[in-house]
């Protein structure tokens, strides 16, 4: 596509010598999308020409019109509407053009001239709560983010960094070891994480109990949260668990292992994965050691109650806490030490941060210490930072219990999947596997493609009714839509009709043909912009679209009652193409499609 708009922005810069004896490079000339109210597909504004040519902009428009019809084969066609000439394409330059595509690799890099060495680090954990709704949309975006950035040419690393230690961990610890009386996950009959999420709330309660028991001593509240005795015994177990305490890390090592148990289950149901993991118990040393060099070098400094702190006034951050007063580290501690092993593991040029906004400021300081302490991956670290995932009731919160569980979320969808197809009645010839297989396959498209069509950076609302509906704007719609070609790509290969036909002879399209041959020739394009701005949605819009395209063509188009075989074999062909295109641009966001449905 972009060598065609470049052949045209040629020709018309020819024809501005000619007709004008005025030269206006090829390269300062800007070709739009015409307007589909509008014939042509390329839309030249006149309006920037009218003082160099000296001529009005309706006047300027008409005369290279006129022009290229007669000089460029390309060509077939114009209108002027005020400042704008359409131009349209000859039919027999999108049967080229379709020729071209359709013998390009679908996985062909799209080269972008950014960063080659990638680290995207998504999911990050809490091994004190199971996966949620919010995890949902951020392992959704990582995943995706990885998948559009490795399209690109660059070589990506999928890193995970599990929350594995800290005042939060011991919180469940602390309740279980109250309140667990040994119960493990068989027992309990839930998963491990489900069981350690459990306890975590179970704190939350007591320790609210504790507070307002206080508080109705005559406590002030903030004294009255810093000791009640539920959070002086976790700050307890953190610092013991911190010197290496053995019955407290057993327990920990227990608990732990049960919610990786349980962490697996859910990647594995929801379809992401991970090149790398990283643990913070394993990273907050490191971390320890660069608040140290910090020390040394006279860019922290130490208070004194011995917490160390660094002066961050002249980036615009304020005082950020390093290191408290006891010696235990924090989250920036960790984050310190793990931005260094992965620089040291991948020597990384970007290293995305797949982190919702409400760490934005978190972010900023990380970067502005690592400045500070001089570090030469500073300033390859990006705060890909999205929205919150809002429900109608308001903020999710995992201390109350109130968040909406990433497990019982994707068997909803898979349900209502299950419910929808079989009222369709389109699982016959399937056997109970196979439809079950697809029943996922559709519900969990549905999920992931509601999550990500929406721009990171929106904070969203999830409707939980409105996220299972399989029809419009969806994922199942564009599912559907390949189930669809594929159906028609059988076919066609039962009657021996080639995907790969000799079109040398067609010279005529049916404009949704073209419709169609254009929105293939997007794809690199769509796919660069998604890299450039990590946004999976465009991708999404893309892929939608395509769909849409394709189901407008096969409505009025007939292709296997074609009579006109070289027609019939085209729009095979283009079948085909648009097929393996849905599939790519799907597959950029980690969602299957179906070839039965």
């Amino acid at each position: 596509m972009q060598q065609l708009e470049n052949s045209i922005k040629a020709a018309l810069s020819a024809a501005i010598q000619q007709a004008f004896g005025a030269q206006v490079p090829a390269e300062q000339l800007t070709l739009q999308p015409t307007r589909k109210d509008f014939a042509g597909s390329f839309t030249l504004v006149t309006f920037p020409l009218t003082k160099a040519l000296g001529k009005g902009p309706e006047q300027i428009g008409q005369a290279l019109g006129e022009w290229l019809v007669a000089n460029e084969s390309r060509v077939s066609g114009f209108n002027v509407v005020k400042g704008f000439l359409n131009l349209e394409i000859a039919d027999k330059e999108w049967v080229r053009l379709f020729t071209e595509l359709s013998q390009r690799p679908n996985n062909a890099p799209v080269p972008t001239g950014g960063p080659q060495q990638v680290v995207v680090e998504y999911s990050s954990p809490n091994t004190n709560k199971p996966l949620h709704l919010g995890h949902l949309r951020n392992n959704f975006l990582g995943y995706s983010v990885a998948q559009i950035l490795k399209a690109t040419g660059a070589t990506v690393t999928k890193a995970n960094l599990v929350n594995d230690r800290g005042i939060h961990i011991c919180k469940s610890m602390l309740a279980y070891q109250q309140y667990g009386h040994n119960e493990t996950p068989e027992e309990a009959g839930i998963k491990g994480d489900h069981l350690i999420g459990k306890y975590y709330v179970l704190f939350e309660k007591h320790y609210r109990e504790q507070v307002r028991q206080l508080e109705a001593e005559g406590v002030a509240s903030d004294i009255a949260k810093r000791q009640a005795p539920m959070m002086l015994e976790a700050q307890d177990m953190l610092r013991a668990w911190e010197a290496a305490d053995e019955d407290v890390v057993s327990l920990w090592r227990q608990m732990n292992g049960w919610v990786y148990e349980g962490f697996d289950e859910t990647y594995a149901t929801i379809g992401v994965d991970f090149d790398k993991m990283y643990y913070e118990s394993e990273t907050y040393l490191l971390g320890k050691e660069r608040v140290e060099e910090g020390l040394q070098k006279g860019v922290f400094f130490r208070k004194d109650d011995g917490s160390v702190w660094v002066d961050l006034k002249e980036e615009g951050l304020d005082e950020k806490l390093l290191l408290r007063a006891d010696g235990t580290s924090v989250y920036i501690t960790q984050d310190l030490g793990t931005a260094e092993l992965k620089y040291e593991d991948f020597g990384y040029d970007l290293s995305v941060y797949v982190i919702a906004d409400e760490q934005n400021y978190h972010m900023q300081v990380l970067k502005a210490v690592l400045k500070k302490l001089g570090k030469p991956y500073a300033d390859a670290i990006y705060h890909l930072s999205y929205g919150m995932v809002d429900l109608p009731s308001g903020k999710m919160k995992s201390r109350e219990g109130t968040v909406v569980d990433a497990d019982e979320l994707v068997q909803e969808v898979t349900d209502a999947a299950r419910q929808a197809t079989s009222e369709l009645g389109k699982i016959e010839g399937l056997t109970e596997q196979e439809a079950e297989k697809l029943y996922h396959t559709l519900g969990l498209g549905a999920l992931k493609y509601y999550l990500l069509k929406v721009d990171p950076k929106k904070r969203m609302l999830f409707n939980p009714e409105e996220s299972v509906q399989l029809q419009g704007h969806t994922g199942p719609f564009i599912q559907y839509s390949h189930a669809r070609i594929a159906a028609i790509r059988r076919k066609a290969a039962e009657l021996g009709l080639s995907e790969t036909p000799d079109l040398a002879t067609l010279t005529s399209l049916h404009e949704t043909e073209v419709g169609m041959v254009q929105e293939l020739a997007r794809y690199p394009n769509v796919v660069a912009e998604a890299a450039t701005t990590m946004s999976p949605a465009i991708i999404a819009q893309y892929a939608y679209d395509l769909a849409k395209a394709y189901n407008r063509f096969y409505t009025e188009v007939s292709v296997f009652g074609e009579t006109d075989e070289t027609k019939r074999n085209f729009r095979v062909a283009l079948s085909a193409q648009t097929g393996r295109m849905i599939k790519a641009a799907m597959l950029l966001l980690g969602i299957d499609v179906p070839e039965r449905m």
